[in-house]
């Protein structure tokens, strides 16, 4: 990311995250600064029903070019909060990135790093890539290990982890998939990746090193079954009712070729 011309438009949901959301900010300013980089940085509060926003509007008064914060008025789900972010994105890429800082954004150069020598569409953070450094409570570790096979027994993807809040995309590689996304909620980041391999993009794991702030995970039997439910649901759209097909899928799939054919002859002018 360094000497980047491009623009890097950072996407934050956050949702409940007073007590620490202008030190997540604080560092993805400090870190976009020693990249010197073109940057924006998009916060969407989901409804929170703490002061959030406020603060987060507060911060972002140090860097008007740089700081988008909306709000929903409601908790609407990680997956419509990140959908209603790409209306403001001006950026060439796009990462996705937590707020609670498990994931600190300085690991966002090596995901450009493996992007520049793959060749890929899209990079995601992988807590099981067999270089990441993981900390994080053992019910976590234990509902990962199990969504994993679940979605490598549903689903042919080139990738272990679906789940993990760091990924980089091109940007029109994710303005092309989103239209698509039906999932509002945790199973989103799989309906993305699911239907962006279809499409014929490109993805490719990082390793990452995840540290988690919270002794225990926010993640009860209400998220697990519905994560589920919504995971059977896009399998069965994507297999069953062949449901994606049915929206331009052939158009989109040439536009998905025609993109990658005019990145690599201007990559190779």
């Amino acid at each position: 990311m360094r000497n980047l011309k491009e623009k890097v438009s950072v996407i934050m949901p956050a949702y409940n995250e007073a007590s620490r959301i202008a030190s997540s900010m604080q560092e993805v300013t400090n870190t976009f600064s020693n990249f010197s980089c073109p940057w924006e940085l998009i916060v969407i509060d989901d409804g929170s029903g703490d002061d959030t926003y406020n603060i987060a509007i507060k911060f972002s008064e140090k860097y008007p070019d740089n700081i988008i914060v909306k709000k929903n008025p409601m908790n609407i789900g990680k997956g419509r909060a990140l959908k209603k972010a790409i209306h403001y994105v001006k950026g060439d890429y796009i990462v996705f990135l937590d707020a609670d800082m498990d994931l600190h954004p300085s690991q966002i150069q090596i995901l450009f790093d493996i992007l520049r020598l793959t060749d890929a569409d899209i990079v995601i953070g992988s807590k099981m890539h067999p270089n990441s450094l993981v900390d994080y409570p053992r019910q976590r570790k234990i509902i990962s290990l199990g969504y994993y096979f679940l979605v490598r027994l549903l689903f042919n993807l080139p990738c272990h982890d679906t789940q993990t809040g760091l990924k980089l995309f091109r940007t029109e590689t994710l303005r092309n998939v989103f239209p698509r996304i039906l999932v509002k909620q945790f199973a989103f980041d799989l309906e993305v990746l699911v239907n962006a391999h279809h499409l014929g993009y490109k993805i490719v794991e990082a390793p990452i090193v995840l540290n988690s702030q919270r002794k225990w995970s926010r993640i009860g039997f209400p998220a697990i079954f519905r994560t589920t439910w919504d995971t059977l649901a896009v399998f069965y759209r994507m297999h069953i009712l062949k449901y994606y097909d049915r929206i331009d899928y052939h158009r989109s799939k040439n536009l998905a070729k025609e993109f990658r054919k005019l990145r690599r002859g201007m990559s190779g002018s």
